[in-house]
């Protein structure tokens, strides 16, 4: 008898909300951490000098590399719990240093020209859905679909 046959079936769907979960915050920490790897850590250092972050030189490394590789194990669902304290903590510093003067929204729309809408910068809104996001993959577990699951059946 496998672990998922002893799960009653109303259980069983609920499985599936962390898949969910960790296939768009997994994707979405790959994305940024790509993206600042990408351009190289060294305009991603003078944004966090201008914002008086310690550390600058070492910090534009390290977070990046926690993004990305954070997002990996989150998107394949291993080490969740252990990776979701510097993924949160990377939001945190991002909303306290960056976001929180612009307020809560993540699309604040300033002005409509010809070719459309104009948007200006993100309030602390989607830090807050990536951190409430990793604290219910803490909660529940990675879910189905997870290397944790694959590993936990053998």
């Amino acid at each position: 008898m496998t672990e998922l046959s002893r799960i009653p079936e109303q259980k069983k769907y609920a499985l599936w909300g962390p898949f969910f979960l960790r296939l768009i915050i997994g994707y979405g920490f790959m994305a940024h951490g790509f993206a600042k790897l990408s351009r190289g850590p060294a305009g991603f250092e003078k944004l966090l000098t201008q914002l008086d972050i310690p550390l600058a030189h070492f910090s534009s490394w390290l977070v990046p590399l926690i993004e990305f590789f954070g997002g990996l194990a989150v998107l394949l669902g291993i080490f969740v719990d252990i990776t979701a304290i510097p993924l949160i903590a990377t939001m945190l510093v991002a909303m306290v240093s960056v976001h929180l003067k612009y307020g809560f929204s993540s699309v604040n729309t300033i002005g409509l020209t010809p070719s459309g809408p104009r948007f200006g910068p993100p309030g602390y809104e989607i830090d807050l859905l990536y951190i409430a996001g990793l604290i219910s993959l803490m909660l529940t577990g990675p879910g189905a679909f997870s290397l944790h699951q694959l590993f936990k059946k053998k």
